[in-house]
């Protein structure tokens, strides 16, 4: 590189904390779930979510809030209990409030 074109760097991006930032597991007889939860999956849903996770594996955990309580992850929920799966991974959301878990 030139002389008269020196390398700059670009400052770090700040770190950001995310509410739900670490993916741990936890056993699905603890997950309660979210009485509000608006949607409803079907059998045959539950069927190909379950198909899906034998295919491919767990691909995405589900969401619960600090008591365990689910707020996203339903679904696979119910066909982890449909594979016998114990535990499942699992982020939990800290700090949400009521209206946060509801949106």
């Amino acid at each position: 590189m030139p002389a008269s074109r020196k390398a700059t760097s670009k400052p770090s991006p700040p770190k950001i904390e995310w509410p739900a930032d670490q993916v741990e597991r936890r056993s699905i007889a603890e997950l309660v779930p979210y009485a509000r939860n608006a949607r409803l999956h079907s059998d045959a849903q539950i069927a190909q979510i379950a198909a899906s996770i034998r295919e491919w594996g767990w691909t995405i955990p589900v969401l619960v809030d600090e008591t365990g309580a689910l707020i996203a992850g339903h679904g696979r929920v119910l066909a982890a209990r449909q594979l016998e799966i114990e535990d499942v991974p699992t982020m939990v959301a800290r700090g949400w409030s009521e209206a946060k878990i509801r949106a």
